[in-house]
């Protein structure tokens, strides 16, 4: 863990090199373009080779595909409290995300001219959902979900395997009860290359969604342009502000749980507003990390990727966190200070409120999804919503009468960029 001071005349130049932490080097960069480029070019002679390099999976282009009577299977075989909690999770998430459903309109401008818009679901998107370690089963329902509220007609997802080939029957079952069809067995920047590129055995997406390691999330950046992405939600990372109020075992349980996903890339914050707070925090951390299963990779997390800071306000503290726009963000605070902290915090992925708001719950179960921005994207990407998984179309349709309104606006604009036949193609349409 490193402490940051208020008095520290080089806090923000110390806050930015540890944010720049996050940043992709060079050799991620070089690996990633040169595995999408093999599978541009070999499509499933690459993506086997690389499934069996990083996962040790023997895999064909014939085995890519999931059997749908595996996914049945595994949905036979799920526990029935898993089953609850699946269904529990599905109808928060999608009753938090029809609400956020765009609706066609139209109304009349200042011309007498019809306008409007309409959307339209994305035909073919691609869902990323981790596994490996720890298959994120969360993930299947906060994307899937989206995409069927929105009404896409085709929806492929790639996770990866084990070593054996085979995904986590839990991620399995949570697919076929959540209706989809169409599964991959594979991951990494293959995964993203062959869901971009498309192989002979692997369609090409429209759109790619979901959330990665650092290399899952550079490739989504490389891959931008030939397919859409949602943002670049990588490692995780939660901010927590904490002042007097703050209890400090919640924070130091909450720290953990973002800590444990334990790649070593995570970023963890704690700004309080005593150096107090810190030191009990620390002390509670050494107390916890013993009673949990991952402790020595949640441990590497809290060596290298944990910076607390001291701040002499609460006003500071919300800069800092609109600096770093972190993933998640909790406010431990009194009463008084949540709503302004709430209105000046602009770049968050998602805002945790009060001692009981764990972001755990928001990772499960609250209702908008957790596929959230990283890396100080929050500054110009928000979180994963319905709206994401759709298009949106203008309309416009004039008739003679509006026409004629337009047509002075329209000849000065043309005059002054000296695109004379822009003001004929209207002019004609009065004449």
């Amino acid at each position: 863990m490193r402490t940051l001071h208020h008095a520290s005349k080089t806090l923000l130049d110390d806050l930015a090199a540890f944010c720049r932490g996050a940043a992709v080097s060079k050799e991620v960069t070089d690996s990633v373009a040169a595995i999408l480029a093999d599978v541009r070019v070999r499509g499933d002679e690459a993506v086997s080779y690389f499934a069996a390099k990083f996962d040790g999976a023997k895999l064909r282009g014939r085995d890519f595909r999931v059997p749908a009577a595996e996914l049945a299977a595994a949905a036979q075989r799920l526990p029935a409290a898993d089953l609850r909690a699946l269904s529990a999770a599905r109808d928060s998430i999608v009753a938090f995300n029809r609400r956020g459903l765009p609706e066609a309109w139209t109304a009349k401008n200042s011309h007498g001219a019809t306008v409007g818009e309409k959307f339209d679901p994305i035909r073919r998107v691609g869902l990323y959902v981790p596994g490996g370690e720890v298959p994120l089963v969360s993930t299947a329902l906060m994307t899937v979900s989206l995409a069927k509220i929105a009404g896409c007609p085709e929806i492929a997802v790639c996770t990866p395997s084990n070593s054996g080939g085979k995904v986590a029957a839990g991620m399995l079952a949570a697919l076929h009860v959540l209706g989809v069809g169409e599964v991959y067995c594979i991951g990494g920047v293959q995964a993203v290359g062959a869901m971009a590129y498309g192989t002979m055995t692997i369609p090409a997406v429209d759109k790619i969604f979901g959330p990665g390691n650092a290399y899952v999330c550079e490739a989504k950046r490389q891959v931008f342009g030939t397919v859409g992405v949602d943002s670049l939600p990588g490692p995780s990372e939660v901010m927590i502000v904490a002042d007097e109020t703050a209890k400090v075992s919640f924070v130091a349980a909450d720290l953990l749980a973002q800590a444990e996903h334990g790649s070593g890339r995570e970023k963890i914050y704690l700004v309080a507003t005593s150096a107090g707070i810190i030191s009990a925090v620390a002390s509670e951390l050494r107390t916890q990390l013993q009673l949990i299963s991952r402790a020595e990779k949640t441990q590497r997390v809290l060596s290298e990727g944990f910076l607390a800071i001291e701040v002499k306000s609460l006003a500071q503290a919300a800069d800092i966190a609109n600096y770093v726009a972190p993933e998640h963000l909790e406010l431990l605070v009194a009463e008084p200070a949540i709503k302004t902290l709430t209105g000046a915090i602009t770049t968050a992925g998602a805002i945790m409120i009060g001692n009981y708001s764990p972001t755990a719950l928001g990772d499960y179960t609250a209702g908008p999804s957790h596929v959230l921005p990283t890396g100080r994207a929050g500054r110009f990407f928000s979180g994963l919503r319905v709206a994401d998984f759709m298009r949106r179309t203008s309309l416009i349709r004039y008739d003679r009468a509006s026409v004629k309104k337009a047509q002075p606006v329209v000849a000065a604009f043309t005059a002054m960029e000296r695109l004379d036949a822009h003001g004929r193609s209207v002019r004609i349409r009065v004449q």
